[in-house]
């Protein structure tokens, strides 16, 4: 299959398969810092609550990153704004390793968010003009690749922890390996996908569309329920269900493997049922599947619940990605940005409030706001309906027969 972008055929598959390599990678790299917090704050010498404080200027820095991105990848394309994400990501993953006190390790995650908040919009802003030469949901495929990468990334730890060596030698060596693959990867990228047309307003003075608001707002609803899922679900079996600690460490696992089961599936379901049909009844069974985590009396119907709560979530960020990046298609970037920015605030913000809930209820009954999020976000799904690319299997074999009868009738 050949795409044709600015009168050069490109295999339109070797751009899938490198957008693929690029989600893995930003995975991994994520992946890698996560993997030596316990090192690194060790070595720095701070409380867990400094940590959390440090994380937030992480969370900044990304979120800066996906502001500047944006536009800069639909006035740049692409081609050149994913592979330079992909290497500063790379070469400032080793500063972390290096900080020798929490001001160093401050500036140090403010860099290194700034550059991966430049990778995840690029990448995803390429993942929408892929899809679009497509002609069919491929996006929750790539977002399953990047669980692959923190897969790659505890593999990695594992393998220099047995070794001994220090957190910023193994950062470094991952790092500079993630360059290598950001290069290798670049020519594969469709060459000019984001670059608005000569003569066409750019996606900042056509302003941000309404429904990329809308958009944006679920995004940070969905996120924020993954974000409370991460921190809190382990927590949620040891301390309420009184599960042991090896036990309750499966809990998060349970609501992963969910989620990249869901991702791997859901491009398919999207084809079959459409884009909203995949938010409104995903979002719907995560709300059953955190109200089984509050209600269950037993530790197996709480799995069940984090497992639902996962399958359900899996395939909503992907669809809002992607509608916000088809919204128009010259401002992709700009439009994923502002989805991805107000998502990656839930995602930060989710353990917190949580956190803050605790201080007037108990656990469980905190996880009712996560419940009332998801019913919203199913309310809310309408807004994808418009959406250009992703429809319904059985609604294009309907269009597709309506203009053959057109056809027949025709005279010519």
């Amino acid at each position: 299959m050949f795409v044709t972008v600015d009168g050069m055929e490109r295999p339109l598959r070797a751009a899938r398969v490198a957008t693929y390599v690029y989600f893995v990678l930003c995975g991994t790299l994520t992946g890698t810092w996560v993997v030596h917090i316990p090192a690194i704050e060790e070595r720095v010498g701070i409380s867990h609550a400094a940590l959390g404080g440090l994380l937030v200027v992480l969370g900044v820095g990304a979120f800066a990153g996906m502001q500047v991105a944006g536009p800069l990848t639909d006035r740049l394309g692409t081609r050149t704004v994913v592979p330079a994400g992909g290497v500063l990501c790379g070469v400032t993953l080793f500063l972390p390793g290096l900080a020798q006190d929490p001001w160093t390790l401050a500036a140090a995650l403010l860099v290194f968010g700034f550059c991966n908040g430049c990778l995840d919009v690029s990448m995803n802003a390429h993942a929408v003009h892929v899809e679009k030469a497509y002609g069919r949901p491929v996006m929750s495929g790539f977002h399953a690749t990047f669980s692959v990468g923190g897969v790659l990334a505890a593999l990695a730890g594992a393998g220099a922890a047995s070794l001994g060596l220090a957190p910023a030698l193994s950062m470094a060596a991952v790092g500079a390996a993630g360059v290598l693959v950001a290069l290798a990867s670049a020519r594969a990228l469709l060459p000019a996908a984001g670059r608005p047309r000569r003569g066409a307003p750019t996606g900042q003075r056509r302003g941000t569309p309404r429904r990329v608001w809308l958009l944006a707002g679920l995004a940070l609803m969905v996120m924020l329920c993954e974000g409370a899922a991460n921190d809190w679900s382990a927590l949620h079996l040891k301390d309420v269900m009184g599960a042991p600690a090896p036990t309750a460490a499966f809990a998060y696992g349970t609501f992963a493997a969910a989620m990249t089961l869901g991702r791997l599936l859901a491009d398919r379901l999207v084809l079959r049922f459409g884009a909203v049909a995949i938010l409104r009844y995903g979002a719907s069974a995560a709300a059953v599947g955190i109200t089984l985590v509050i209600v269950g009396p037993w530790t197996g119907v709480v799995f069940a619940g984090w497992a639902l709560f996962g399958l359900g979530l899996s395939g909503c960020i992907p669809q809002l990605f992607s509608a916000a990046g088809h919204t128009d298609p010259a401002a992709a970037g700009a439009n994923v940005s502002r989805v991805a920015g107000l998502g990656y605030v839930g995602m930060l913000a989710g353990p917190a409030v949580i956190g803050w809930l605790t201080h007037l209820v108990s656990l469980d009954h905190a996880f009712v706001l996560l419940a009332l999020l998801c019913v919203t976000t199913a309310v809310g799904a309408r807004v994808l309906r418009t959406d250009p690319v992703v429809v319904r299997r059985g609604e294009r074999a309907a269009a597709d027969e309506s203009r053959e009868h057109e056809t027949a009738g025709t005279p010519h």
